[in-house]
């Protein structure tokens, strides 16, 4: 799998680079960021993946998430995706709205057109990119973890409850933990996947918690400012589901902090180094 290097710029001793492929899973080019820290040449390094939320792209966090001071610390890559196909060639929401199509996948795979042919996500996170990573970066496949912010964090929990034998740790900003519940998550997947809310349950954190998937422990800060707390985040949804299935969840609300990459960049160096606790050895 061929890929273009849109721009390399050193950091922290290490390397920020952003890229570009054309991808098979969504049907269009995808481009993502990767930062490599600094290290010996032949070592492999784990990975930690950064999922963003609505209306965004991989370079929010990439010029606004402050991870890489930590990751050139704590030697970890740092892999940001985008959040949806993109191209003149693939539908979006009929009126513009910024909470579905363009911007906002979801992070699963639509069934439902004519949104099935590119918005797959689901496989362009969990299969496709990882395998491209593997073959470019020196990743350490066998120590992964994921964080995410909003729509992201949905998609990081999700992802990490559907394979816990593949990362070892998950957290999230202010995630939309069920999206079968609030605003956003009914839209979003009765869009891609239809009416069936079997298939909805399978991309909803509680949901799958309540259905019997398990992580060995979660970590979850949420702003108390943050203005889509009560419609459409909700995590007391999480930390009940959470302390009904035994799921150790250090859920933080933080005074004063809202929805911005201000609160995300603030506590983004301690999901980093409790990541890297998990990662290690």
């Amino acid at each position: 799998m061929t890929m273009q290097t849109v721009s390399l710029n050193r950091s922290y001793g290490g390397t920020q680079g952003v890229y570009k492929h054309a991808s098979h899973a969504t049907g269009t080019d995808m481009t993502f960021s990767v930062y490599v820290p600094p290290h010996q040449d032949g070592v492999r390094l784990p990975v930690v993946w950064y999922l963003s939320g609505l209306t965004c792209t991989h370079a929010n966090v990439t010029e606004k998430g402050d991870f890489r001071a930590a990751c050139a610390e704590l030697g970890l890559i740092f892999i940001a995706p985008d959040t949806s196909p993109r191209g003149a060639d693939v539908p979006g929401d009929a009126d513009n709205a910024y909470d579905f199509g363009l911007g906002a996948g979801f992070y699963v795979d639509a069934t439902q057109e004519p949104y099935a042919r590119n918005y797959r996500m689901w496989s362009y996170v969990t299969e496709e990119l990882p395998k491209l990573v593997a073959d470019q970066f020196p990743v350490d496949s066998s120590r992964q973890s994921i964080l995410g912010h909003s729509m992201g964090g949905h998609g990081a929990l999700t992802i990490a409850l559907r394979h816990p034998d593949r990362y070892r740790a998950a957290s999230a900003f202010a995630p939309i933990v069920a999206p079968s519940q609030v605003p956003w998550g009914i839209k979003a997947l009765r869009g891609y996947l239809g009416d069936d809310k079997a298939a909805w349950r399978k991309h909803d954190a509680v949901a799958l918690i309540e259905d019997g998937a398990r992580f060995p422990e979660l970590l979850v800060d949420q702003g108390d400012a943050d203005n889509f707390l009560a419609e459409q985040l909700r995590p007391e949804l999480l930390q009940s589901a959470c302390e009904k299935a035994g799921i150790p969840l250090t859920l933080r609300h933080q005074p004063g902090y809202d929805h911005s990459y201000y609160f995300i960049s603030t506590f983004m160096a301690d999901h980093l180094r409790w990541h890297a606790a998990r990662l290690k050895g």
